[in-house]
Protein backbone atom coordinates (compact mmCIF):
# COMPACT_ATOMS: atom_id res chain seq x y z
CA UNK A 1 0.00 0.00 0.00
CA UNK A 2 1.64 3.09 -0.98
CA UNK A 3 -1.79 5.68 -0.18
CA UNK A 4 -4.57 5.85 1.24
CA UNK A 5 -7.76 7.61 -0.02
CA UNK A 6 -9.73 9.73 2.77
CA UNK A 7 -12.94 11.36 1.88
CA UNK A 8 -16.30 11.57 3.83
CA UNK A 9 -13.99 12.70 7.05
CA UNK A 10 -15.16 16.11 7.69
CA UNK A 11 -14.04 19.40 5.71
CA UNK A 12 -10.32 20.39 6.79
CA UNK A 13 -11.18 23.88 5.63
CA UNK A 14 -14.48 24.52 7.45
CA UNK A 15 -15.41 27.65 8.98
CA UNK A 16 -15.76 26.74 12.20
CA UNK A 17 -13.03 25.95 14.35
CA UNK A 18 -14.52 23.08 16.51
CA UNK A 19 -15.91 21.26 13.29
CA UNK A 20 -12.60 21.68 11.34
CA UNK A 21 -10.72 19.96 14.43
CA UNK A 22 -13.40 17.29 14.63
CA UNK A 23 -11.95 16.64 11.00
CA UNK A 24 -8.78 16.80 11.94
CA UNK A 25 -8.92 14.11 14.57
CA UNK A 26 -10.77 11.80 12.49
CA UNK A 27 -7.96 11.73 9.96
CA UNK A 28 -5.75 10.63 12.48
CA UNK A 29 -7.11 7.01 12.87
CA UNK A 30 -6.38 6.76 9.22
CA UNK A 31 -2.50 8.32 9.59
CA UNK A 32 -2.34 5.38 12.38
CA UNK A 33 -3.49 3.19 9.52
CA UNK A 34 -1.31 3.97 6.91
CA UNK A 35 1.47 3.49 9.51
CA UNK A 36 0.47 -0.09 10.20
CA UNK A 37 0.28 -0.99 7.03
CA UNK A 38 3.40 0.99 5.61
CA UNK A 39 1.89 3.30 3.86
CA UNK A 40 3.80 6.77 3.16
CA UNK A 41 0.98 9.12 2.55
CA UNK A 42 -2.98 9.80 2.91
CA UNK A 43 -4.82 11.98 0.42
CA UNK A 44 -7.63 14.26 2.14
CA UNK A 45 -9.75 16.76 0.79
CA UNK A 46 -9.35 20.80 1.20
CA UNK A 47 -12.80 21.76 1.48
CA UNK A 48 -15.35 24.30 2.79
CA UNK A 49 -17.69 26.79 2.72
CA UNK A 50 -17.44 30.74 2.17
CA UNK A 51 -14.91 32.55 -0.19
CA UNK A 52 -11.85 30.96 -2.25
CA UNK A 53 -9.81 33.17 0.30
CA UNK A 54 -11.36 32.14 3.48
CA UNK A 55 -11.46 28.84 2.58
CA UNK A 56 -8.31 28.39 1.88
CA UNK A 57 -7.35 30.37 5.07
CA UNK A 58 -9.06 27.86 6.88
CA UNK A 59 -7.61 24.88 4.64
CA UNK A 60 -4.13 26.37 5.73
CA UNK A 61 -5.23 25.47 9.44
CA UNK A 62 -6.55 22.05 9.10
CA UNK A 63 -4.05 20.69 6.98
CA UNK A 64 -0.82 22.14 9.14
CA UNK A 65 -2.31 20.85 11.96
CA UNK A 66 -2.82 17.66 10.53
CA UNK A 67 0.14 17.78 8.98
CA UNK A 68 1.78 17.92 12.39
CA UNK A 69 0.19 14.88 13.71
CA UNK A 70 1.41 13.06 10.38
CA UNK A 71 4.43 14.31 10.73
CA UNK A 72 4.60 12.68 13.85
CA UNK A 73 4.09 9.24 12.65
CA UNK A 74 6.47 10.03 9.26
CA UNK A 75 3.19 10.45 7.40
CA UNK A 76 2.58 12.46 4.47
CA UNK A 77 -0.94 14.32 4.05
CA UNK A 78 -1.33 15.05 0.43
CA UNK A 79 -4.47 17.39 -1.53
CA UNK A 80 -5.86 16.10 -4.32
CA UNK A 81 -7.26 18.29 -7.25
CA UNK A 82 -10.68 17.57 -6.28
CA UNK A 83 -13.65 19.58 -7.44
CA UNK A 84 -14.45 23.37 -6.04
CA UNK A 85 -11.69 25.50 -5.52
CA UNK A 86 -9.32 22.80 -4.88
CA UNK A 87 -9.86 22.39 -8.98
CA UNK A 88 -7.92 25.43 -9.19
CA UNK A 89 -4.41 24.84 -9.58
CA UNK A 90 -3.19 28.28 -8.43
CA UNK A 91 -5.69 28.17 -5.43
CA UNK A 92 -4.10 24.76 -4.12
CA UNK A 93 -0.57 25.79 -4.86
CA UNK A 94 -1.23 28.79 -2.68
CA UNK A 95 -2.50 26.66 0.02
CA UNK A 96 0.42 24.85 0.07
CA UNK A 97 2.59 27.46 -0.57
CA UNK A 98 1.17 28.65 3.05
CA UNK A 99 1.05 25.65 5.18
CA UNK A 100 5.02 25.27 4.33
CA UNK A 101 5.71 21.76 5.68
CA UNK A 102 7.40 19.03 3.93
CA UNK A 103 5.22 16.00 4.73
CA UNK A 104 2.43 18.37 3.27
CA UNK A 105 1.86 18.22 -0.60
CA UNK A 106 -0.44 17.78 -3.89
CA UNK A 107 -1.46 14.53 -5.37
CA UNK A 108 -2.44 16.18 -9.18
CA UNK A 109 -4.85 14.27 -10.78
CA UNK A 110 -4.73 14.52 -14.53
CA UNK A 111 -8.66 14.68 -15.11
CA UNK A 112 -9.80 16.64 -12.35
CA UNK A 113 -9.94 20.34 -12.92
CA UNK A 114 -13.90 20.65 -12.83
CA UNK A 115 -13.97 23.77 -10.45
CA UNK A 116 -17.80 24.08 -10.96
CA UNK A 117 -20.39 21.54 -12.24
CA UNK A 118 -23.87 22.18 -13.96
CA UNK A 119 -26.74 19.31 -14.52
CA UNK A 120 -25.24 19.11 -18.36
CA UNK A 121 -21.56 18.74 -17.20
CA UNK A 122 -18.67 21.10 -16.38
CA UNK A 123 -19.38 24.58 -16.36
CA UNK A 124 -16.05 25.99 -15.44
CA UNK A 125 -12.72 23.70 -16.17
CA UNK A 126 -9.23 25.19 -15.37
CA UNK A 127 -6.79 24.41 -17.46
CA UNK A 128 -4.68 21.17 -16.85
CA UNK A 129 -1.96 21.69 -18.12
CA UNK A 130 -1.26 24.77 -15.92
CA UNK A 131 -2.96 23.53 -13.10
CA UNK A 132 -0.55 20.57 -13.15
CA UNK A 133 2.65 22.41 -13.69
CA UNK A 134 1.60 24.85 -11.08
CA UNK A 135 0.65 21.50 -8.46
CA UNK A 136 3.94 18.99 -9.31
CA UNK A 137 6.07 21.17 -7.33
CA UNK A 138 4.03 20.13 -4.11
CA UNK A 139 3.09 16.59 -5.29
CA UNK A 140 4.19 13.49 -3.41
CA UNK A 141 2.04 11.44 -6.18
CA UNK A 142 0.09 11.99 -8.99
CA UNK A 143 -3.33 10.79 -10.31
CA UNK A 144 -3.24 9.14 -14.14
CA UNK A 145 -7.03 9.18 -14.73
CA UNK A 146 -8.31 8.29 -17.98
CA UNK A 147 -11.49 7.99 -19.42
CA UNK A 148 -11.58 7.05 -23.02
CA UNK A 149 -8.65 6.06 -25.80
CA UNK A 150 -8.66 6.91 -29.12
CA UNK A 151 -7.83 3.56 -31.76
CA UNK A 152 -4.01 4.57 -31.15
CA UNK A 153 -4.22 3.81 -27.59
CA UNK A 154 -3.93 7.69 -26.26
CA UNK A 155 -6.24 9.66 -24.11
CA UNK A 156 -8.75 11.22 -26.65
CA UNK A 157 -9.47 13.88 -24.05
CA UNK A 158 -5.81 15.02 -22.96
CA UNK A 159 -2.54 15.00 -24.04
CA UNK A 160 -0.73 12.94 -22.16
CA UNK A 161 2.57 13.14 -23.99
CA UNK A 162 2.80 17.00 -22.35
CA UNK A 163 1.27 16.03 -18.84
CA UNK A 164 4.14 13.42 -18.74
CA UNK A 165 6.62 15.60 -19.88
CA UNK A 166 5.37 19.05 -17.19
CA UNK A 167 5.66 15.69 -14.46
CA UNK A 168 9.27 14.57 -15.62
CA UNK A 169 10.28 18.11 -16.16
CA UNK A 170 9.03 18.93 -12.22
CA UNK A 171 11.98 16.52 -10.93
CA UNK A 172 9.47 14.58 -9.72
CA UNK A 173 10.75 10.79 -8.60
CA UNK A 174 7.51 9.51 -7.27
CA UNK A 175 4.95 7.05 -8.19
CA UNK A 176 1.88 7.25 -11.01
CA UNK A 177 -1.04 5.84 -9.50
CA UNK A 178 -3.94 4.97 -12.36
CA UNK A 179 -7.53 5.57 -12.28
CA UNK A 180 -9.17 4.85 -15.22
CA UNK A 181 -13.00 6.08 -15.12
CA UNK A 182 -14.17 5.26 -18.56
CA UNK A 183 -16.91 2.29 -19.41
CA UNK A 184 -15.96 1.09 -23.04
CA UNK A 185 -13.75 -1.29 -21.16
CA UNK A 186 -13.26 -3.07 -17.90
CA UNK A 187 -11.34 -1.76 -15.25
CA UNK A 188 -8.73 -4.46 -15.35
CA UNK A 189 -8.57 -3.65 -19.02
CA UNK A 190 -8.92 -0.15 -18.53
CA UNK A 191 -5.87 -0.07 -16.17
CA UNK A 192 -3.34 -2.34 -18.65
CA UNK A 193 -4.27 0.36 -21.61
CA UNK A 194 -3.33 3.14 -19.16
CA UNK A 195 -0.02 1.64 -18.09
CA UNK A 196 0.57 0.68 -21.62
CA UNK A 197 -0.10 4.21 -22.76
CA UNK A 198 1.72 5.68 -19.36
CA UNK A 199 4.85 3.65 -20.82
CA UNK A 200 4.89 4.70 -24.37
CA UNK A 201 4.91 8.49 -23.70
CA UNK A 202 7.68 7.88 -21.27
CA UNK A 203 9.86 6.53 -24.33
CA UNK A 204 8.96 9.49 -26.21
CA UNK A 205 10.07 12.05 -23.66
Amino acid sequence: VGLIMCDALGNLGDADSVARNEAVMKHHAWVDIAKMLGAETIRVNAAGEGTAEEVAANAVKGLSKLGEYGASQGINIVVENHGGYSSDGSWLAGVMAEVGMDNVGTLPDFGNFCIERGPDGCVNEYDRYKGIEELMPYAKGVSAKTHVFDENGNEAEMDYLRIMKIVKDSGFKGNIGIEWEGKELSEDEGVKATKALIEKVLTEI
